[in-house]
């Protein structure tokens, strides 16, 4: 397995956490040195990599990554789970959530949507981070909740939702290499 590349410069703090959980997590890396003074983070290439011309960039087989944080979740993830520390964290972020679908709950018994029974804002503002919990092992939760779930499948169901929705893959892009 080749070994993942990181393009950058080692002073900037976005590179620092990213080489930091590199190396925490004991995987192999290559650092592509970049100059800032000289504009290598606009040349083709890189543009190529990053549409935005920042850095750090980090390609993993035929994964692209780039923003700083996301490109050290994928390292811990991949290299280091324990270091997100996200089981205890993740059980006490669910049972959070299940306090916070009660009172959606009991609001969506006489409504079909959160504000009434016409889509709003609200609605809205709640769709793209359910779309991501759903594709999640966690979104069995949502069964103790008949309402909520009902409320999903009719955001679901909506012509704006069900075209946004087609160009959001399911575990962010990271298995597609879709990412943004």
């Amino acid at each position: 397995m080749e070994p993942m590349k990181v393009y950058g410069w080692a002073v900037s703090p976005w590179m620092a956490r990213v080489l930091v959980s590199l190396e925490e997590a004991g995987a192999e890396y290559e650092l592509v040195p970049m100059s800032r003074n000289g504009g290598d983070h606009r040349r083709p290439e890189h543009l190529a990599r990053n549409p935005f011309g920042e850095i750090p960039v980090l390609e993993d087989g035929g994964l692209t990554l780039y923003q700083s944080r996301a490109i050290a979740r994928h390292i811990l993830r991949k290299h280091k789970p324990g270091l997100l520390g996200a089981g205890g964290l993740v059980d006490e972020s669910v049972e959070k959530l299940k306090k916070l679908l009660e009172v959606y709950e009991a609001r969506l018994s006489s409504n079909k949507y959160l504000a009434g029974d016409f889509v709003s804002f609200a609605d809205l503002t709640h769709f793209s981070f359910m779309r991501y919990f759903m594709a999640t092992e966690h979104a069995v939760v949502l069964d103790a909740y008949p309402h909520v779930k009902a409320w999903w499948e009719a955001l679901l169901a909506r012509p704006s939702v069900k075209k946004v929705i087609a160009g959001m893959p399911p575990d962010f892009g990271f298995g597609s290499g879709r990412i943004p």
